[in-house]
């Protein structure tokens, strides 16, 4: 067994191999462990020959060969065994047509009931809080397989794996953060690059293969703002990963991010009083068909999403990264031109912004 077989076989939870037309091609011993059998004696069988998934959306969303799909505390049954209640997710696998990834996490009956949603943004966003720890051990493992891979690699395949390793470091920091947001306990903020943030988020998508073109219009006399760089990250990531999937079906396809200096925009902090001035913008700008009219008002709220397999929790999410981080966010739709532009607004970090009044002076 190979230094990858080992790192699969040592993940604490199932994870089943689907060749295209849904069949087995491969499982771990927690899938073994779950299916209560060997591989060998379901390879090549359909999935629902051996799975069965009470909710029906599930099962029909499954049967799509290049969606992508997570559910929480939904109940699956083996063949043969008691029902059982998970977290799943699918994913296909990229430039394999038709190959997909199932993941189980067997969370129990009780567990689930403990872990049920509360209603509104504050109870939703706390979701990652609890999944902290089953989130954390599979980064640990494709952070040990992307390794072993850069040691048999040269080149730009290189430079992936080390994309892998760095994006699984900061993902298990902005997971860590997450966890603090749900305790209100404030994010640490420092001055941050924001052309480097989005160089950085934009590697990312691009990385994930079938990126639309992206154009960069930077104000390069910009000064530092004030946030924090790995939440920056996300915050962009989430934003260019919507417009690509905006973009999707639309012929010369194109996402435009600007930065610029943007005076007018304050905000009034609670507690302390004063005004807060936001003046750098960065527009996330794409020619899709746009948002549906009768959600554009409720975008940034839990739950709400056009997509097929989408969550509704994205923008939720940069919106709280960005409140805590003093920044706002906002959108709106040019019909005439055919855009639609999401706008940050950041706070200029603090040693900048005595060089600037300073300037001004």
């Amino acid at each position: 067994m190979d230094q990858a077989q080992r790192q699969l076989a040592s993940l604490p939870y199932a994870v089943l191999l689907l060749a295209p037309g849904q069949k087995l091609a491969g499982a771990n011993p927690a899938a073994e462990q779950l299916l209560g059998q060997s591989f060998r004696r379901v390879d090549g069988r359909p999935l629902d020959t051996v799975l069965r998934f009470e909710e029906p959306h599930i099962a029909e969303r499954l049967r799509d060969a290049d969606g992508q799909l997570s559910a929480r505390a939904t109940s699956v049954t083996a063949i043969g065994q008691q029902p059982r209640t998970v977290d799943l997710t699918l994913a296909p696998l990229i430039d394999q047509p038709g190959w997909q990834v199932l993941t189980l996490i067997d969370i129990g009956g009780a567990q689930a009931l403990r872990d049920a949603p509360v209603a509104g943004e504050g109870g939703v966003l706390r979701a990652p809080e609890i999944l902290a720890h089953e989130i954390k051990n599979p980064l640990a493992g494709i952070r040990g397989a992307a390794q072993l891979l850069g040691r048999k690699l040269e080149g730009k395949d290189l430079a992936l794996t080390s994309l892998i390793a760095d994006e699984v470091d900061r993902i298990a920091k902005l997971i860590d953060q997450m966890q603090s947001l749900s305790s209100r306990t404030a994010l640490e903020l420092a001055p941050c690059n924001l052309h480097e943030a989005v160089r950085r988020a934009r590697a990312v998508i691009e990385a994930g293969g079938n990126a639309p073109l992206i154009v960069e219009e930077f104000d390069p006399s910009l000064p530092m703002v004030m946030g924090n760089a790995d939440a920056l990250v996300q915050v962009l990531i989430n934003l260019l990963a919507n417009a690509a999937d905006a973009t999707r079906e639309v012929p010369g396809r194109q996402i435009v991010v600007r930065t610029r200096f943007a005076s007018g925009l304050q905000l009034h902090t609670v507690g302390e009083g004063k005004t807060l001035r936001l003046p750098i913008e960065l527009r996330v700008s794409d020619n899709g068909p746009g948002i549906d009219p009768d959600l554009r008002e409720h975008v940034f709220e839990p739950f709400v999403t056009s997509k097929k397999s989408g969550q509704g929790l994205g923008l939720a999410l940069v919106r709280r990264l960005l409140r805590d981080m003093n920044g706002r966010i906002n959108h709106d739709r040019d019909e005439s031109a055919g855009w639609t532009h999401f706008r940050i607004h950041l706070p200029v970090a603090r040693e900048d912004k005595k060089i600037l009044q300073e300037e001004a002076a």
